[in-house]
């Protein structure tokens, strides 16, 4: 997702460390029993006893950009964030981060040290850990999203002349590794919304993407055979262009082929009329319509292989208005069919899409809680000291 961000400081709200303001009570019916790890079974995610498991979760993003780091912690304190997350009823986060964090010479701004003063000194991978196990320790399943090679920006491609696939697929294996021992993260979104130059199912190894997800998830998987493997569509398949990352049409003549074939989830992109005014929307038969635009282009393979709906998000969500249409339609289209999810996002900072925060950092937006509360699975429960 391309972002407005607004990274200043706002204004300053300073919570008790652990504790969550302006929460509603979580509808989302308790923990579950989750006896990881993760597999897939069919159209399902299950876990290791074979009971069904869905994500319903958030993304919190900031690791991918400039400041390193979450955002929101200027505001706040991150345990309180993680608290609130889970009190709202969310089970999964989505984490975003940039390869770039990882050098030594990327430090994190934007954290207020007075509300965290458990971050200072924290930086790169040290500091994830700490959101990571916070998120964890709650009952949060954790989803790493390779959101961009270098903070400045997306790429089309797996890599750049920054960041090469080698250092790509290493970062990926170093955290494969790194995490194994906690059975909360559950996984690798290998890379965000490939688009422009990358194919699906050409066969050519420098912008086939098939393919490239097929070498970082075999990698991936050599590294912690525990982890799914979160594989995103392209933008342009035979020439029906869809949402960046959002087109999945190539996977059923081209399947991505793993070592583990019970390891894979497509994680498709999708966006409605106030991030940009595609031609369904104005269609006669709107919002009617929206189940076949993405019956051809994304939830055909619903049946067959898990689907992670890994972005989808907007400003509005009255019914009065088309997005607000359109974000109802896609919430009811994932419950209906037993998706998975990881709204966009949790963050006040999403220029056009808001977030479940508003912009003073802790009042949820009631209007988009409501909305997902219609399709909240339960928290995992946490696992017990002597398992982890």
């Amino acid at each position: 997702m391309v972002v407005a961000l607004i990274v200043g400081v706002v204004a300053a709200f300073a919570p008790k460390p652990g504790t969550a303001p302006g929460d509603d009570k979580a509808t989302a019916g308790g923990n579950a029993k989750i006896q990881t790890p993760l597999h897939t079974d069919g159209p399902n995610i299950v876990d290791a006893s074979g009971k069904k498991v869905n994500l319903t979760g958030v993304n919190w993003f900031g690791f991918e950009t400039e400041t390193f780091a979450p955002h929101g912690l200027w505001a706040r304190n991150w345990e309180s964030m993680l608290d609130q997350i889970r009190s709202t009823g969310f089970n999964t986060i989505r984490l975003p981060y940039t390869n770039q964090m990882f050098d030594k010479e990327s430090k994190p701004t934007g954290i207020n040290y007075k509300l965290n003063p458990d971050l200072k000194g924290l930086k790169g991978l040290p500091l994830m850990d700490k959101i990571v196990k916070g998120a964890t320790d709650r009952g949060l399943m954790v989803l790493l999203d390779r959101h961009r090679p270098t903070a400045q920006a997306q790429s089309e491609l797996w890599y750049t002349s920054d960041v090469s696939e080698k250092r790509w697929i290493d970062d990926w294996t170093m955290l494969a590794k790194h995490y194994k021992s906690d059975p909360l993260v559950i996984g690798a979104d290998l890379h965000n919304e490939p688009r422009g130059q990358a194919t699906w199912g050409t066969g050519e190894k420098s912008t086939d993407w098939r393919l490239a997800a097929e070498r970082a998830g075999n990698a991936v998987l050599k590294a912690n055979p525990n982890w799914l493997i979160a594989v995103e569509g392209i933008e342009s398949y035979k020439n029906n262009y869809y949402w960046w990352g959002g087109n999945l049409m190539g996977a059923e003549q081209y399947p991505v082929r793993l070592v583990k074939n019970d390891k894979l989830v497509y994680a498709p992109h999708d966006y409605g009329p106030g991030v940009y005014q595609q031609k369904w929307f104005q269609a006669p038969n709107y919002p009617n319509n929206l189940p076949g635009v993405w019956e051809k282009h994304w939830a055909y393979l619903k049946d067959k292989t898990p689907l992670l709906l890994g972005e989808f998000g907007g400003k509005s969500v009255s019914p009065k208005t088309a997005e607000g249409k359109w974000q109802h339609a896609t919430v009811a289209f994932a419950k209906k069919h037993g998706l998975n999810y990881t709204y966009w996002s949790w963050n006040a900072n999403s220029g056009d899409t808001g977030g479940v925060l508003k912009d003073d950092w802790k009042t949820v937006d009631k209007a988009k809680l409501q909305m997902l509360r219609q399709y909240q699975a339960p928290l995992a429960e946490v696992p017990t000291a002597d398992k982890r």
